[in-house]
């Protein structure tokens, strides 16, 4: 496992990404590609910046006030071995985490049986928000969600009852 995660950026404090007041980690690469998507800068795997991922969590570590943690994108499942580490270690700091993602969630089920890594991410996510942004089913009334096609998930219920659980804001 290498020591630095490839990033498109970080919000130090947001209300739009997730329930409360979160610190958002946005990954740099995604392969989606959907049309009209928020951050399109964020699709090439070579852009944005490079940080060492012990740093970033000795720096959320302190940062006490927070409600949670949010992995966004690009698409952080694209970059699993490293969001993995960082999810198992925010989750032992006691922090909450949702994860944005273009894959729908009985997709990551599936690449979660070959793959360790999603494995570990989607036992240490708590929510997962998933499936591509469409632009024809945009609704801007939609709460951490931009279409409808998209899912709030309740990772841990889902998992532990084999079958999606929704949550509805």
């Amino acid at each position: 496992m290498a020591d630095k995660i490839r990033l498109a950026g970080i919000a130090q404090q947001s209300l739009v990404n997730g329930k409360g007041l979160r610190k958002v980690y946005f990954s740099q690469g995604c392969t989606h590609h959907c049309k009209n998507c928020f951050n399109p800068e964020t699709w090439p795997f070579v852009g944005g910046q490079e940080f060492d991922m012990d740093d970033l969590l000795h720096k959320l570590s302190i940062e006490t006030y927070l409600d949670g943690v949010t992995f966004s994108g690009g698409d952080p499942f694209q970059q699993a071995d490293k969001f993995a580490y960082m999810a198992v270690k925010i989750h032992q700091m006691g922090f909450n985490i949702w994860s944005y993602t273009g894959y729908k969630f009985e997709e990551l089920l599936e690449l979660a049986k070959t793959d360790k890594n999603i494995d570990i991410m989607l036992h240490n996510i708590d929510v997962i928000v998933d499936g591509e942004f469409v632009q024809e089913l945009y609704d801007e009334h939609l709460k951490f969600r931009g279409s409808s096609n998209q899912r709030i998930i309740d990772v841990p219920k889902s998992l532990e009852t084999n079958s999606i659980v929704i949550i509805d804001f």
